[in-house]
């Protein structure tokens, strides 16, 4: 199928302009003569210096500056011989706009004027001549106007051209954050669920022979957190694909999934406790989820290398803010503060992208604590 284009004479072939140019300048210079009354100078070198200067046109978009050079002397030679005024000049207004459009300022504009010098000098030389100095400025007046208008449609289309690009690096920001935004999402939906279903896994494997009645409840936890992580990657990709841009069927990540993750991390055996500051109020989408993912990722933490332990959530609802803490009473590594693992620098980054503020580290009298505060603007 083939791709609609929008006319442009940039995309015009370059015998396209060139060829009405030659045929006009040509009928129109005989009948330039007819009416000048210089029937006696349409001869074959006439005919052949109006085609030639429109012919030179050819070259306008590879060598703007030598193509309006050519012109120049084409029509010098033309009006040097006493030829009759006419539309010749077509081809010179359409190099002038050309050279300007495409060609380096300096040698444009320098080869506009110089070329205007001397053609304005073989006018003078005519023996039909009545030019003086009140037609110089005229000439160099036009001169002037053609070559100004090629400018402010240089500078329009290179405005154009920033706006596109503008726009385009825009998109690629844009692309590069929601890349950023889906890697997160998976690396926090895979590092909990997977962490989980490999610790009950290990539970199940220890007590298969000494308490076969208990490998039940881990197989149970284990089919649970993979049905989860199916259906939670299923959604995150599925942005992806977005083939039909239906709404996603299941809920995005939101604290309104708060008490099933407490349920899925004391099932596992990480009793968490939920605490609720000031009044609960609806907060921003981005806030909303990420304040999940803090917690979710923080009790997965909590659940891998703290030990056997108690977990307390804490939500703080403040004027145009949310605060989320998450205290343990496990073994808090003494550099953890640092920061450095890829979770903490993970939980950070989600944090600062929303303009919030993070912190992560022992507690004083042991255990971990992990601190996000988000700013909410006090609307949802």
């Amino acid at each position: 199928m083939s791709t609609y284009r929008p006319f442009s004479f940039r995309t015009l072939h370059p015998l396209g302009i060139v060829v009405p140019i030659a045929f006009v300048q040509v009928v129109f210079t005989v009948g330039a003569a007819y009416g000048q009354e210089m029937t006696d100078r349409i001869n074959a070198l006439t005919i052949a210096l109006v085609l030639a200067s429109a012919v030179a046109l050819t070259w306008r978009r590879s060598h703007p500056i030598w193509a309006l050079a050519a012109v120049y002397v084409l029509e010098t030679a033309y009006f040097a011989l006493e030829n009759p005024f006419g539309p010749i000049f077509i081809s010179l207004v359409v190099a002038l706009l050309n050279a300007t459009m495409h060609g380096d300022r300096v040698p444009a504009w320098t080869t506009g004027y110089v070329g205007a010098v001397v053609l304005f000098a073989a006018m003078l030389t005519r023996a039909d001549s009545q030019f003086g100095w009140g037609g110089a400025g005229a000439v160099f007046a036009w001169v002037s106007l053609v070559m100004g208008v090629g400018e402010l449609v240089k500078a329009r289309r290179d405005r154009a051209a920033q706006a596109e690009e503008a726009r385009a690096e825009q998109d690629r920001r844009q692309a590069s954050e929601e890349r950023l935004k889906i890697a997160r999402e998976v690396h926090d939906v895979l590092a909990h669920h997977v962490s989980l279903i490999n610790v009950r896994s290990g539970v199940a494997l220890h007590l298969i022979d000494s308490r076969p009645e208990q490998v039940k409840e881990a197989l149970t936890a284990i089919k649970q957190s993979s049905k989860e992580v199916l259906v939670e990657l299923r959604n995150i990709l599925g942005v992806l694909r977005d083939v039909d841009g239906a709404a996603p069927r299941h809920p995005v990540a939101s604290l309104d999934q708060l008490d099933r993750l407490v349920e899925r991390m004391d099932t596992a055996g990480l009793p968490v406790t939920v605490q609720v500051e000031g009044e609960k109020r609806p907060v921003p989408k981005g806030v909303d989820a990420a304040a999940l993912r803090i917690v979710q990722e923080s009790l997965t933490n909590t659940y891998r290398h703290a030990g056997p332990t108690t977990a307390t959530v804490t939500l703080g609802y403040r004027p145009g803010e949310l605060s989320v803490r998450i205290d343990d009473e496990g073994r808090g590594a003494a550099d953890s503060s640092t920061g450095t693992g890829s979770g903490l620098t993970g939980m950070r980054q989600r944090v600062e992208a929303l303009s919030g503020t993070f912190s992560a580290g022992p507690r004083p009298g042991g255990g971990f604590r992990v601190t996000a505060t988000f700013p909410t603007g006090g609307e949802a």
